[in-house]
């Protein structure tokens, strides 16, 4: 048996729930040992500017937020169900890294 770590990441925190389901529902059907969706710290990336670039008139800055949601996902598996983790449809939105030990 393999143990796979795989980290999830987007913007999208409904786009990440949903690959997080399909990999709890692959665990469940084939009986495997699953311990997560561990939900990590979101980066909250700020940019604060400043409305006028020529200086004059009033101080009004516009303000700007990014924020990336994390998941941690381990799984106990054997090389089928990973191949067939591999094969979720992932969005776009949502970057996956996945690390086995």
């Amino acid at each position: 048996m393999n143990k796979a770590r795989i980290k999830l990441e987007s913007q999208e925190c409904n786009d990440l729930d949903d690959v997080c389901n399909q990999i709890k529902d692959i665990a469940k059907r084939t009986g495997v040992e699953l311990r997560g969706p561990i939900p990590l710290p979101t980066k909250k990336l700020r940019i604060t500017t400043r409305k006028t670039p020529c200086g004059d008139g009033s101080d009004t800055y516009e303000k700007w937020e990014m924020r990336v949601h994390k998941r941690l996902i381990e799984i106990n598996a054997d090389d089928r169900v990973l191949r067939e983790v591999m094969r979720i449809r992932i969005p776009y939105s949502v970057h996956v890294e996945m690390t086995l030990a």
